[in-house]
């Protein structure tokens, strides 16, 4: 991550500026064979008052299902940033604060509640400035370091290849290793990845087994670099597409571990930079990554994360939801060298950055987590489902404690986000057949020339033939009436659990942990192949069709 990057890139490529009084166009978009409704053009100013009565139509095409969503697609990050480690993941063996091997207890309960697929770790910008050597053998002998990319706070290294590697085997998700290639070598990189997966007699497994691991890890996701344009190196695409021919060629396979390379990609709408890998480096790495923030970027300030107004508010879902473009526009230039869809598309860091909480560390981005949020979190989440023939994994950032977190902790207190809820609510989708949906809903035109729909929804079908409906009603101040045709779907109830608050602004606090929860939502019902149901405004649920 490149804070200063992200600010420049996003006030320089989408024209943003600070919020004034704008026009709102309300339209209502029926299927191609109906006519388009104009409700009118409204002066939005101080407020966003949407007063017409809400309905939406949505149809399930549950035959028309055959992609897999991966359950990578929920994957987490997790850098040495701010308290993200130390104090949020990790508190050691001796720590007051209960923890299994040095885990925080709470924290590793709820990631196991989330089933978190695959973890990234050492960083982001972290990763480019560290060496693993620092991090393995006895803790009290590590040396300590600067880390210069988050605050100046000093790293004792405590946290290392063991501790990560254990903690993934404990939650059951596959490690992703961030290397280090801006200021390491090809020579270290590959003896990390020796150290790691090698069964053998070989000199980095002998030494695994002097630090106390015999059985080599089983590491599948391995990046070899990130943001080599900017805190990784300040490359320009070429130069990095030859570094990552280099480093890749010594990164092995051992003893039936298969590495999948993932190479450092662009960030938003840097498109060259995804046209210069895909020519110069092509099949030799099985994935190509890809960051989008959903940042503000006005007036030198990201804004606050639970002091906004609700034009801030629309203009943040729009943003959001532009990754949709940004992704299709990625897959094109993917697709013109790669038509069969045999390189993978990463989406390893995405989520809200607003400015950190006031009396907090400068650098180490704590940002609470608000009903907003989860909106983020629930409307990218219905995008990535859909282009998942190329898209194959995302890391929301970050896991604890960074940006837009699963969970916040502070002492020996813990509180779950918004954010995490979405997250449990939709653990449905994982490895699920995602069910192609016809959607017709009112939209809303704001600021910078973005549309967005009030409603936003998925469905898929998991293993045991059990269909799952996910539906956000984005609309502030309007219930939504929903009719769902269930094409090919046999079902006589559902059943589920909405997300909500009295606010758009609320969020769990350490004082009060349970505001934004979610509660059994009963307002549905299904009557001769047709599912009925209201969503109560600013509302996420999540339904299962039996």
């Amino acid at each position: 991550m490149d804070d200063a990057r992200h600010h420049a890139l996003d006030a320089g490529m989408t024209g943003h500026r600070p919020f004034l009084p704008y026009y709102i166009h309300i339209q209502t978009f029926m299927n191609p064979m109906t006519n388009k409704l104009l409700i009118g053009g409204l002066l939005l100013t101080a407020s966003l008052s949407l007063s017409a009565q809400r309905s939406a139509t949505l149809t399930i095409e549950a035959d028309r299902g055959t992609q897999i969503i991966p359950k990578e697609i929920y994957g987490q990050f997790a850098e040495h940033l701010g308290t993200c480690i130390y104090g949020g993941l990790w508190v050691g063996e001796d720590s007051s604060i209960p923890n299994i091997q040095g885990y925080r207890t709470d924290v590793f309960n709820a990631l196991k509640e989330l089933h978190v697929p695959v973890l990234r770790w050492p960083g982001g910008c972290f990763a480019d400035e560290y060496h693993w050597r620092d991090g393995i053998g006895p803790r009290e002998q590590r040396p300590k370091m600067v880390n210069n990319n988050w605050g100046g706070t000093i790293e004792d290294n405590s946290f290392g290849t063991h501790e990560f590697l254990n903690l993934c085997e404990m939650l059951g998700c596959e490690p992703y290793i961030s290397g280090n290639v801006g200021s390491g070598t090809v020579e270290e990189l590959a003896k990390w990845v020796e150290y790691m997966t090698s069964e053998d007699d070989s000199p980095m497994a002998r030494l695994r087994r002097q630090n106390g691991r015999d059985k080599a890890w089983k590491v599948k996701y391995l990046g070899v670099g990130n943001e080599s344009w900017g805190c990784g190196g300040s490359m320009r695409p070429e130069y990095y597409a030859d570094l990552y021919r280099r480093y890749s060629t010594y990164c092995r396979n051992y003893d039936g571990n298969r590495l999948f390379k993932i190479a450092s990609g662009a960030s938003d709408y840097d498109y060259n930079w995804t046209d210069v890998l895909m020519d110069r480096v092509g099949g030799r790495m099985q994935g190509l990554s890809l960051h989008y923030y959903t940042v503000a970027g006005w007036s030198g300030s990201k804004g606050s994360a639970t002091e906004f107004t609700d034009e801030d508010y629309y203009w943040t879902l729009g943003k959001c939801r532009e990754v949709e473009d940004v992704i299709k526009k990625h897959c094109a230039i993917m697709d013109r060298y790669d038509p069969k869809k045999q390189i993978a598309l990463i989406l390893d860091e995405w989520g809200t950055w607003w400015d950190e909480e006031p009396g907090t560390v400068s650098g180490h981005l704590y940002q609470q987590n608000s009903l907003r949020d989860a909106f983020v979190a629930s409307l990218s989440l219905d995008i990535f489902h859909k282009y998942t023939d190329r898209l194959k994994m995302a890391n929301i950032a970050q896991i604890v404690n960074v940006l837009q977190s699963m969970i916040l902790t502070k002492d020996d207190r813990m509180v779950l986000t918004p954010t995490y809820y979405v997250f449990k609510m939709y653990r449905v989708h994982q490895d699920a057949t995602y069910l192609p949906l016809e959607l017709s809903c009112t939209t809303v035109d704001v600021r910078d020339g973005r549309r967005l729909p009030l409603l936003s929804a998925t469905a898929s079908r998991d293993k045991e033939g059990r269909v799952h409906l996910s539906l956000s009603n984005v609309d502030l101040n309007e219930a939504q009436e929903v009719t769902v045709r269930l094409s090919g779907i046999t079902a006589r109830k559902a059943v589920g659990e909405v997300l909500t608050s009295a606010a758009i602004t609320d969020y769990n606090s350490f004082e009060e942990p349970d505001r934004v929860r979610p509660v059994p939502f009963k307002d549905a019902k299904i009557e001769k192949g047709v599912l009925r149901l209201t969503l109560p405004a600013k509302s996420i649920v999540t339904l299962e069709l039996q």
